[in-house]
């Protein structure tokens, strides 16, 4: 061997020694197993119902995939659907709302605690409580409170001689969705407030006092100086919150099964109960498409933001 064809083998393998103590080769046993498990099974998932949605599986029989030749017929008829477009209002009208609620429960809530207040550790902690608590349980919780002989509201209504204040909150069309969010709020507010909280001590005393001898009340205060200072912790909240939204199907399957009725039907029930309940898997993984698309919607505005601010 020549003195050439020598100094090429040790120059390939010093370079395959660098190539193998760099830290991606090193940090490759931490990193590539769950990435492979997520690509497979969460990325590999979303792709495959995204192809089941261009077929006519009903799930009696397998799929005939004819990807050379995309059949767009369940998204034609999901436009047509009038179920579909109920779901869907549903599903955006309890995002706006759920979300807006749940801001403005948990900032209240943190600016009443940051006061000092009484024993307000202890009602922090027992706020927090139901955050801990799955929608399943959550779910028999609320429907214990809401039913109309037994339940908490209507008996407390009815001690209060508000008789007329009484309703069947989850059997009437006009008001389930309420109900819906009321319970939500309840669940996902104490998340909201800690946050809230905690960015709350964050801000320098020495706004209160220069407030303070500007002549300021404690409401102006807030609302013109440290509310402002809480727009970072709002969006991150919100984009918390809205994923929780879209995922509120837990809580609606366990309250009314695969078929909350048009005042709560979401498209997370709709796509259940296609897929399950009537076997029409071709409509109900393109509503699982439908959804993905609105949770990515809801996502990325907030990955930008982060993205811009340097963060991501």
């Amino acid at each position: 061997m020549s003195i050439l064809d020598e100094a090429k083998r040790q120059a390939k393998f010093a370079q395959f020694e660098r190539l193998r103590k760099s830290e991606l080769i090193r940090s490759m046993p931490f990193w590539l197993p769950p990435t492979l498990l997520i690509g497979v099974f969460v990325y590999g998932g979303i792709t495959w119902s995204f192809v089941l949605s261009l077929t006519d599986f009903s799930g009696l029989a397998l799929p005939e995939y004819q990807i050379s030749q995309f059949d767009f017929e369940m998204y034609s008829r999901m436009i047509s659907d009038a179920t579909f477009w109920n779901a869907t209002r549903n599903t955006v009208v309890l995002l706006i709302v759920f979300t807006a609620a749940c801001l403005f429960v948990g900032v209240l809530l943190a600016i009443l605690l940051d006061q000092q207040l009484r024993f307000g550790k202890g009602f922090r902690t027992i706020y927090l409580l139901p955050f801990s608590l799955s929608f399943v349980v959550t779910g028999v919780i609320w429907t214990w409170m809401f039913n109309y002989n037994t339940g908490v509201i209507n008996s407390l209504l009815r001690a209060a001689r508000l008789d007329f204040l009484t309703q069947y909150w989850l059997s009437n069309p006009s008001l389930v969705l309420v109900s819906v969010t009321i319970a939500l709020v309840w669940q996902y507010s104490g998340y909201a407030m800690v946050i809230y909280l905690a960015t709350l001590r964050t801000i320098p005393q020495e706004h209160y006092e220069a407030a303070e001898i500007d002549g300021a009340s404690l409401i102006t205060t807030y609302r013109k100086i440290i509310v402002p200072q809480l727009s970072s912790a709002s969006v991150s909240i919100a984009v918390v919150v809205m994923v929780f939204a879209l995922k509120a199907f837990s809580w609606l399957y366990t309250v009314f099964g695969d078929n909350p009725g048009p005042g709560a039907d979401i498209l997370g029930t709709m796509m259940y109960r296609e897929a399950f309940s009537a076997n029409q898997w071709a409509y109900g993984a393109a509503l699982g498409t439908i959804l993905f698309v609105l949770t990515i919607t809801v996502l990325s505005p907030y990955l930008y933001w982060q993205y811009q601010r340097g963060e991501l």
